[in-house]
């Protein structure tokens, strides 16, 4: 649920949760100023314990999420990498399996470049990663075709091997691109961060101090959490993976071959 919901929401759940718990607080603290003097010390003991350890846990998320982000960077760099190697080796080939294997691969990349706007595990994503193992099983037959025909030649034999790596690496793309942080430890973050601000609530309100240290902290807290969350929606949020590896290899190929004939 948290994955699927728009940034612009998502923003406003974590505020009302965690500024509405800092603000609670400060309701709670105030109401027994004047009953409970005892509170100031052990919510100043708690609280300060409470924040350290929430710290800790908020230190991890991001830490989860900013992995995950550059892994996914990296699975675009290698798909393109690994696209553009079979693309070269492809023109390689006797024909007619070179003129039917480059258009298939230029598909594919179209397929792979699609793959970076949609939404996990939609059924456009679905669609797509279909499309693209038709495209696969496709090469695949001319593959087998082109070793086939030239048994003992060495262009086909790396040409397979590069195509067997693509299909590999697009199982690692998707795999990267729905490997998100667990939604127990993103849950822990904001129940944590609620309950953390509610004692910097309590505690502000307690000592009478101002509410504009309590906002400032709330507003830091919220916008860490965002960004953990962003970091972990790769094509919903703010921060999205770049696909400009795919983008450059697409140009490229609106060129002639750099080999074989026209």
């Amino acid at each position: 649920m948290l994955f699927r919901l728009p940034s612009a929401v998502l923003m406003a759940v974590l505020v009302v949760i965690v500024v509405g718990a800092a603000l609670g607080g400060l309701l709670v603290g105030r109401s027994r100023r004047e009953h409970h003097h005892g509170l100031k010390e052990s919510s100043g003991v708690i609280q300060g314990a409470l924040l350290g350890f929430m710290g800790l846990v908020l230190a991890f998320g991001l830490s989860l999420a900013l992995g995950r982000y550059e892994d996914r960077r990296a699975a675009v760099v290698d798909d393109a990498n690994t696209i553009g190697t079979t693309y070269l080796r492809a023109q390689t080939l006797s024909e007619p399996m070179r003129s039917q294997s480059l258009p298939l691969l230029v598909a594919y990349t179209d397929a792979e470049l699609a793959l970076t706007d949609d939404v996990p595990s939609s059924d456009a994503a679905d669609q797509t990663i279909a499309q693209g193992s038709a495209l696969q099983n496709q090469l695949w037959g001319l593959a087998g075709q082109a070793v086939t025909k030239e048994p003992t030649a060495t262009a086909p034999r790396l040409y397979e091997d590069s195509l067997n790596s693509m299909i590999d690496q697009q199982a690692v793309r998707v795999a990267g691109l729905n490997n998100r942080v667990p939604t127990e430890v993103l849950l822990l973050e904001v129940i944590g961060s609620a309950g953390a601000m509610f004692l910097v609530g309590l505690h502000v309100g307690l000592l009478g101090r101002s509410l504009t240290p309590l906002l400032l902290a709330a507003g830091l807290v919220t916008f860490l959490l965002f960004v953990t969350f962003d970091l972990d929606r790769p094509t919903r949020g703010f921060i999205q993976v770049p696909d400009a590896p795919l983008a450059a290899l697409r140009a490229s190929m609106n060129e002639p071959p750099a080999y074989g004939p026209p």
